[in-house]
């Protein structure tokens, strides 16, 4: 199956510091992949560079390529709010703008200039259901999305990723500031989504990367140590390195 996304040899560097040390990395079309490792090997930095989120982030330089359907996200022609709605980004705290889950979720839409009232409701509603949180705020869309509980607002984030229609869903730690019903909510949530979008995930709960991921990717120290099917890098890891993260060594 030929990948959706890939990056070869990427570097990533904060000033003099070497974050990232060259990784390859693909992913296919469809299913979960979790980011795994310990704090300070770099997961996030490498989840940011897919939708080129580090490029706001002062003295960062960055080295390698980054193909997006065969097109390289990084060469000067590639128009970034275009990339960041093909690719889009939850964050770990639930982040909603301060005004109606309506207007929340119908954001993306509406900036890129669709206005027709009928199908934005369409839209919103069915991002809502596909986030799991419709029957939660139907009867309250025209109210402030900060007044509903941190579990709903990333739900709601996720309807706003979702509204836009992208290809790819990057999620950082979603479920690290909730508690563990709203956790769970997430986790069913991207499990029905696996099958219509490409899921990438950075999470620190092993227990979760091994319940909703297809494929895990273990860092440490800015690179790659093992990448494979969940199944195998829980139950039969080839590394010591990945072994001793997964049975509590360290990390």
């Amino acid at each position: 199956m030929t990948a959706i996304l890939e990056t070869h040899d990427l570097h990533v560097y904060y000033g003099k510091h070497e974050a990232l040390k060259g990784i390859d990395l693909s992913f296919e079309e469809k299913g979960i992949t979790a980011l795994i490792g310990p704090s300070g090997s770099s997961k996030s930095t490498y989840l940011r560079t897919l939708n080129r989120m580090n490029d706001l982030i002062p003295n960062v330089t960055i080295t390698g390529d980054i193909a997006f359907r065969g097109q390289n996200i990084y060469a000067p022609q590639t128009d970034l709010v275009t990339l960041r709605k093909e690719i889009g980004m939850v964050f770990q705290q639930p982040n909603p703008f301060p005004f109606s889950i309506y207007d929340n979720v119908a954001f993306g839409l509406k900036l890129a200039g669709s206005q027709q009232r009928e199908q934005l409701d369409e839209i919103v509603e069915t991002s809502l259901k596909q986030a799991a949180v419709w029957d939660e705020v139907k009867d309250h869309l025209h109210e402030s999305a900060l007044s509903l509980s941190g579990g709903q607002q990333q739900r709601v984030c996720i309807a706003r990723v979702l509204a836009v229609s992208p290809e790819i869903i990057l999620l950082d730690e979603p479920t690290s500031a909730l508690d563990p019903i709203s956790s769970s909510q997430i986790e069913a949530t991207l499990l029905k989504l696996r099958t219509d979008y490409t899921i990438i995930t950075v999470t620190h709960n092993l227990q979760q990367a091994s319940r909703i991921a297809d494929r895990t990717a273990f860092f440490m120290d800015g690179e790659i140590v093992e990448v494979d099917d969940t199944k195998k890098i829980f139950m039969n890891p080839a590394k010591k390195a990945t072994e001793d993260y997964i049975s509590g060594r360290f990390g």
